[in-house]
């Protein structure tokens, strides 16, 4: 293993509608803005919940991208002028920026869609870490490079990944005593219309990142996996009890071909990753590879590498103590989730687990959110886990629509009552529910193609916002021919 992680620091999003994505993530998804970085060229925020950091860059506008010939990045969603117009140029400072236009901490992906694109993590020393990579062939991006102001010095690197357009900053922390990077300053407040945004205080406990999944192309989960094994020191972490050591967690029939594989730190290394908490059972992030198999034909993976123009990251879960309270205080504001069919709720053996598990059926019904029961046997190296085997553990989780205008990137919201793996018997059902979504997409987006020499005079519906129709369990009743993973 060549670099030695700390922590995962925070993750990079790279937009052009920065008003948009400001404004959801603040006002809908209730993360605080808490520093800002402003120059005459671009802007790069800050977002905060919990241990949970987004950093989102705007980046330079490029030509649509087209597929089909249909110009994806403007086919749905808002332009700044149709969500808030001028949103962040209400955000205060109190200091006066650096006019430097370079993108601090990362740089700019050359991408013609939303993306995100970085994962930074906390190394001990980046010198060290850089010359160990470098040595072993890793390609940088920015070389060991300092930035300082009055409250101390920041080293970091980017280096490449084998992931796609996937970047991971490398960044020490250590002899830095402000609030989040040099560069960056403290905001005072933001104000809309006049009016001051207050910070969220809802009921919305999140906590940290709880994975990153990747949508990877196919026959490429091997070279990842060996690649973060080797230069991050990743180990394996199995979906499933009987999950094959090669091949991965397999679903391949009645309309789902997908294969899952997932990575973690190694929970017991000195060098593993962790998050700032204070209690010992400190949670780690973990990497999930999603990747399409071919025989049960097209699917939302395959949606994702073809509008997002390559592999990626194509989802995020966020960690929440109470998945209700915080679906609903994110439904109420605007946030529109997946739901499964309504049959899901009404079977008689989903129904007694949901019951067992001390929720009523027709709640998580009204915000979508699914629950599995998690069956593995618990881990026998006492040193790592002490899980009681005799009380079940649950997971409940809860998919967003697409954030981006194009099918790509998503949020989930996740909370473990002691489960440990990523709701395996949810697969199906949220595959078919994402699924049978992105076909009405994409079915609208080729009939959209097809009327281009037509006027058009109607504004696309943005994905999110007070106007959008709800997303409803109607639009999932009718399995798919081809069927996400439900992590």
């Amino acid at each position: 293993m060549a670099a030695y992680l700390s922590r995962l620091h925070h993750i990079s999003l790279h937009v052009t509608n920065v008003d948009k994505i400001a404004y959801e993530l603040v006002n809908n998804f209730k993360f605080n803005l808490f520093v800002a970085r402003l120059t005459e060229k671009s802007k790069q925020l800050a977002f905060r919940k919990g241990a949970a950091v987004f950093v989102v860059n705007e980046r330079p506008n490029k030509s649509p991208l087209e597929l089909n010939g249909v110009t994806l990045s403007s086919k749905r969603g808002i332009s700044p002028s149709e969500s808030e117009p001028g949103w962040t140029n209400n955000i205060q400072t109190g200091k006066k920026n650096d006019k430097d236009p370079n993108c601090l901490y990362d740089v700019h992906p050359h991408y013609s869609v939303d993306t995100a694109s970085n994962v930074c993590f906390e190394v001990e020393d980046v010198e060290r870490s850089f010359k160990s990579l470098h040595n072993i062939g890793c390609e940088f991006l920015v070389p060991p490079t300092e930035v300082c102001d009055e409250y101390g010095l920041v080293t970091y690197s980017v280096v490449k990944s084998i992931m796609g357009n996937v970047n991971h900053t490398l960044i020490d922390t250590s002899k830095y005593k402000g609030s989040f990077l040099p560069g960056f300053q403290e905001v005072e407040n933001v104000t809309k219309n006049g009016t001051l945004v207050a910070k969220s205080r809802e009921t919305c406990p999140i906590t940290h990142f709880d994975h990153i999944t990747y949508a990877c192309s196919r026959r490429w989960t091997p070279q990842v996996m060996r690649w973060y094994e080797r230069h991050f020191g990743f180990q394996r972490f199995f979906i499933d009890s009987n999950e094959d050591v090669d091949e991965g967690y397999v679903l391949n029939k009645e309309g789902i071909g997908l294969r899952l594989t997932a990575m973690e730190y190694w929970k017991c290394s000195e060098t593993g990753i962790t998050l700032p908490f204070t209690d010992d059972k400190q949670p780690d992030c973990k990497f999930v590879i999603a990747e399409s198999l071919p025989e049960q034909g097209r699917n939302q993976v395959d949606t994702f590498l073809e509008q997002h123009g390559g592999p990626g990251i194509q989802h995020i879960g966020l960690y929440t103590q109470d998945i209700v309270s915080t679906a609903q205080t994110m439904g109420q504001a605007g946030v529109h989730f997946f739901s499964p069919p309504p049959a899901y709720y009404t079977e008689v053996g989903k129904q007694q687990e949901m019951e067992d598990a001390g929720y009523d059926p027709q709640m998580l019904s009204q915000h979508g959110i699914l629950l599995d029961t998690d069956l593995r046997q618990a881990q026998t190296d006492s040193s790592c886990q002490t899980t009681d085997t005799k009380k079940k553990r649950y997971l409940l989780q809860v998919f967003t629509k697409p954030i981006f205008s194009e099918d790509t990137f998503f949020l989930e919201l996740i909370e473990r009552r002691g489960a440990s793996g990523f709701g395996e018997g949810n697969i199906q059902a949220l595959w078919r529910c994402v699924q049978a979504y992105m076909d009405t997409e994409r079915a609208e987006t080729e009939a959209q193609g097809e009327n281009t020499s037509q006027p058009q005079n109607v504004t696309p519906e943005p994905k999110h916002g007070h106007n959008n129709k709800p997303f409803t369990a109607e639009h999932c009743r009718t399995p798919s021919s081809a069927a996400l993973s439900s992590l």
